[in-house]
């Protein structure tokens, strides 16, 4: 899953319109922003393997500490905490909101990873493993992705069409991932992941957040 953890940005953003979007894109994708990070550091690590799935040549066989069950419910409370704390929003319900948009990642790569996310330590590893029906992996990374916005900007989708252009341009980024060749390294694909993390947060931020003020959004 990668486009389709967007969703349930737009989907939290409909839910509170004070929440920036820009926040909601580094939430959704936290695991992996920590990921990255953890692999080029050598804490968790991913093997290149060409075919190892139909939809990704990575292996991932040791991550415990971002994309564990248990792991993943700590780093979305402290996500939310950390936003409660920085943003200070007029009602907990919105840093709750934004603890729940970090966890949509662990169950959303539920459904498109192999068994490779632990449920504790190392250990009871899980996944339903779309990556290798990719017929059906990329359209519901799609319409995930774009029904979320559909959802968020149903009422205004004038203001939203913009954003919406940036959604099919993530759509044709998803696609070319499917065919591309597989990264060079662990060291590669996880410079690259963390890169694009911050770069559609800002785009976002830019097309969306930078002329609205919080509240009015």
């Amino acid at each position: 899953m990668f486009i389709g953890h967007y969703g349930p940005a737009f989907l939290a953003k409909r839910a509170d319109r004070t929440i920036p979007l820009w926040v909601l894109f580094i939430a959704v994708q936290f695991l992996d922003v920590l990921w990255a990070p953890f692999v080029l550091l050598g804490i968790e690590k991913v093997r290149i393997v060409p075919g190892f799935t139909k939809a990704s040549a990575l292996d991932l066989y040791y991550m415990p500490y971002t994309h564990g069950l248990l792991t993943a419910i700590g780093w979305s409370i402290v996500f939310g905490a950390a936003y409660k704390l920085i943003a200070r929003p007029s009602t907990t319900r919105a840093s709750i909101i934004v603890g729940l948009a970090v966890f949509s990642h662990w169950v959303l790569d539920f459904l498109v990873h192999r068994p490779d996310l632990p449920l504790y330590d190392n250990s009871a590893k899980v996944g339903l493993g779309l990556w290798n029906v990719p017929a059906v992996e990329l359209p519901l990374e799609a319409l995930i992705l774009l029904g979320g916005m559909w959802l968020c900007f149903r009422d205004n989708l004038s203001r939203a069409k913009g954003t919406f252009i940036f959604g099919v341009v993530l759509v044709a980024v998803q696609i070319y991932s499917f065919f591309a060749p597989p990264p060079a390294s662990d060291k590669a694909i996880a410079a690259t992941a963390i890169l694009s993390y911050f770069v559609f947060a800002l785009v976002i931020w830019w097309l969306w957040d930078r002329k609205r003020g919080a509240a009015t959004q």
